[in-house]
């Protein structure tokens, strides 16, 4: 085995220092030297949800970059070196028609998570990429392109391919109105993808204080949902609306932004949601949801990213401040995502 050192839950606020151990390479695996990993607010939600009474450890972290240091015996496509990025699938059956598909994300078999999955071959449990060391397969690894910083580029692997799946899938282009429901994580990057695919592009907020925020990334208006009558005027306007928002809410307002044949896209709640049909009837509006993205997708989302200077809008922390990052995320105090720098695991 090889040794490492990451952050690992010590309860379900807390991590703490510790020497991790990684498999030795397969023929297919490259090891990652760990450079920076971006918070998720999934990673929130697996620290509440640990028991260590019961559960393996726990090292969250699926949206990284770093440098190849490894590299086993039939790796190709990587040398020693090579800049890559890693996000939230490290493995998948390969086989599916969702996986032939190249849809790996929704594998029949479900996908094996970057971390609290278990891996295909020897049953361990995956550890996340707070660490400084990662061994992944080579299929799951991506070129980092030369245009991307690689902290500001971490994020891309989880908050960027969630959105730009559906962007993408529902043919977001020129032409194209789009609303983001949301200015956070997601949606500040649904925001960019969307402005640099040609869609007129506009951000629904409970305040009117975000406007300057959203004309910086581009959007090209702001709609206040608090506000009835400027919600009102919105109504049947936008062919697809992103929304973003993390926490239980009504969706029927935002059903009604959405134009005849267009889509609402649900992507940060992921709970029980209630629809009256009525509100799909009327327009024949479509429901839809999405999450994280299959090779293909992920690989295209680099590459435009690169191509069109798009990146996360970060605030980098050593990991030593790990804590400190999960509790100002908790409080939503970050514009609009937290990176650790992992170079202090040396």
């Amino acid at each position: 085995m090889r040794t490492t050192t990451g952050w690992q839950a010590a309860g379900p606020t807390a991590l703490r220092r510790a020497a991790l151990e990684r498999r030795d390479l397969r023929p297919d695996d490259i090891a990652v030297q760990v450079d920076y990993c971006g918070v998720c607010h999934t990673d929130l939600h697996a620290l509440h949800a640990w028991d260590q009474h019961t559960r393996a450890p726990l090292v969250p972290g699926h949206e990284f970059t770093g440098v190849v240091t490894g590299t086993g015996a039939v790796v190709t496509t990587f040398s020693v070196g090579d800049r890559v990025a890693v996000g939230n699938i490290v493995d998948s059956c390969g086989v599916c028609v969702m996986c032939e598909a190249g849809q790996e994300n929704f594998c029949h078999s479900f996908p094996t998570l970057t971390y609290g999955g278990t891996d295909r071959q020897d049953g361990s449990t995956t550890l996340g990429g707070y660490s400084r060391e990662y061994v992944v397969r080579d299929t799951f690894a991506y070129p980092l392109p030369s245009g991307l910083d690689p902290a500001a580029a971490a994020p891309l692997m989880c908050a960027g391919v969630t959105v730009w799946e559906p962007l993408r899938s529902l043919g977001v282009g020129p032409g194209s109105r789009v609303a983001v429901a949301g200015l956070g994580g997601l949606g500040h990057l649904a925001v960019k993808m969307a402005v640099a695919l040609g869609a007129t592009t506009t951000v629904i907020s409970r305040t009117r204080d975000k406007l300057d925020d959203a004309r910086k990334l581009g959007a090209h208006d702001l709609v206040d949902s608090t506000d009835s009558r400027r919600m009102a005027t919105a109504r049947d306007t936008f062919d697809v609306v992103i929304d973003t928002i993390p926490a239980p809410h009504d969706l029927a307002p935002y059903l009604k932004l959405v134009t005849m044949d267009g889509t609402l896209s649900l992507l940060g709640y992921l709970g029980p949601v209630t629809v009256e049909a009525t509100d799909l009837l009327i327009g024949r509006k479509k429901l839809s949801s999405a999450g994280s993205g299959g090779r293909p997708a992920t690989a295209e989302m680099l590459q435009f990213c690169a191509d069109n200077g798009i990146a996360a809008d970060i605030e980098v922390l050593p990991s030593s401040q790990v804590d400190t990052a999960l509790d100002r995320l908790r409080r939503n105090d970050v514009r609009y995502r937290f990176v650790l720098d992992m170079s202090d695991l040396d």
